[in-house]
């Protein structure tokens, strides 16, 4: 079930999306409502699944992970998604994984020291998987990385926005 978003929920949104640790009496002050206001959305949109948490985010370049890789997987047998996914699951340098439509059976994304590390990752941690084969793309830098929008404007503006469904 989808949960109707208001302005005060998406301008909250907006403000921890930016900065995980501001504190709740800024968001407060900004947002022209209480401290308890802001932290009873807070409560309410993490118990409903809409926030996930904060973290610290680590730059993999800044601690010697260089190489940025995607892995498209062809599986041998399509019956092995769940213990293909479990022993990725337990390949550190695995930071994502999806199931995918089309060309792949599952794309995932690897973080590596160099092209030698990616290559062992490939050839000892991935191919026993039972995999029928792998592409890689390797990428040379992160261009975009975001947040779907949650300003009020942003989805109004939006062509494809359907008022029947809500946001």
């Amino acid at each position: 079930m989808n949960y109707v978003l208001d302005n005060l929920d998406r301008q909250i949104l907006e403000m921890i999306e930016g900065n995980a640790r501001i504190p709740f009496l800024e968001v407060a002050r900004v947002c022209n409502v209480s401290g308890a206001a802001v932290h009873q959305r807070i409560q309410k949109l993490t118990n409903m699944g809409i926030l996930k948490g904060s973290e610290y985010l680590i730059d993999p370049a800044k601690i010697g992970y260089d190489t940025c890789a995607y892995i498209g997987l062809y599986l041998k047998d399509p019956k092995s998604f769940d213990s293909v996914t479990q022993a990725l699951s337990r390949i550190p340098e695995v930071v994502e994984c999806h199931y995918t439509t089309g060309k792949y059976d599952m794309f995932i994304k690897i973080y590596a020291r160099n092209n030698r590390h990616l290559l062992s990752i490939i050839h000892d941690k991935l191919q026993p998987l039972g995999l029928s084969g792998t592409e890689t793309l390797i990428s040379f830098k992160e261009a975009i990385n975001r947040h779907v929008p949650v300003k009020a404007e942003s989805i109004e503006d939006d062509e494809y926005n359907n008022s029947d469904i809500p946001l």
